[in-house]
């Protein structure tokens, strides 16, 4: 307990699966937690269960993909705490298993303003305030989709490759400024998310190839797992690591 007392941490996506665990554990670690997502009445949820055990939380509700809702997040955050020492970047979205060819403007801009831009969004947002309070540490949720192609479509692959190199520069470039910027890549994870996932709705060529990789997982991996992860890169005990991946996949893609 208490690894993150005194903290201040942003998580994106919270109200289900990962980010959902993500803030709880947070929260029950010491950290007052400040929360971003699109359901209103999930976020209302998630903050009454962190008061009723003793912790703080605050909520914007919004898609983070809009400047606007950011903004409004970490002025939010500022204003009520003080300060921004960790931000997780969990939000996400699937795409329907899409070969490139394929892939039209709309789906490859959707997935890529969600899992992509807005990271780099927040990233952009929290740094000033992290430097104003000497140093914090960035946590981003890709996907062992960004290490290996083979587990999803065109369009998520690429974000989550694109989400790491973003994650790693950053970890370079400001390590002078006390910010440590690192990733966690989780194979499949027991999420609404991975739950929801319709092969009607998914290009057949695609589902058919990428069924069968997802077949090879040892097990699924569980939201509070990763929310352990997460809160080791948060927390001072990772105060050496920067720049670095963390794939958490119970092994599949090893």
């Amino acid at each position: 307990m208490d690894r993150l007392k005194d903290k201040v941490a942003i998580v994106t996506g919270a109200t289900a699966g990962m980010g959902r665990a993500i803030a709880k554990l947070f929260a029950q670690e010491g950290a007052c937690v400040s929360l971003i997502a699109r359901r209103e009445n999930k976020l209302q949820e998630l903050v009454d269960e962190i008061e009723a055990d003793g912790g703080k939380a605050i909520y914007v509700v919004g898609d983070v993909s809009a400047q606007e809702n950011i903004d409004a997040l970490v002025k939010k955050t500022v204003d009520t705490f003080g300060k921004i020492d960790i931000c997780v970047n969990n939000a996400g979205v699937p795409d329907p298993l899409t070969p490139v060819a394929d892939v039209d403007d709309e789906l490859w801009n959707k997935v890529l303003d969600v899992n992509l831009t807005a990271i780099m969004k927040m990233m952009r947002a929290v740094i000033p305030e992290m430097e104003k309070n000497g140093g914090g540490s960035l946590v981003t949720i890709s996907s062992v989709g960004g290490i290996t192609g083979t587990v999803a479509g065109a369009s998520y692959v690429a974000s989550k490759h694109a989400a790491i190199g973003l994650a790693k520069n950053t970890g370079f470039l400001y390590q002078n400024h006390n910010i440590r910027s690192n990733v966690i890549a989780p194979g499949m994870v027991s999420t609404d998310m991975a739950a929801t996932v319709d092969p009607a709705q998914c290009h057949p060529e695609g589902f058919e190839l990428i069924s069968k990789q997802m077949a090879l997982t040892p097990r699924f991996g569980e939201s509070e797992e990763i929310a352990q992860v997460a809160l080791f890169l948060a927390s001072d005990e990772s105060s050496i690591v920067n720049g670095t991946v963390i794939r958490a996949d119970c092994g599949w893609r090893s």
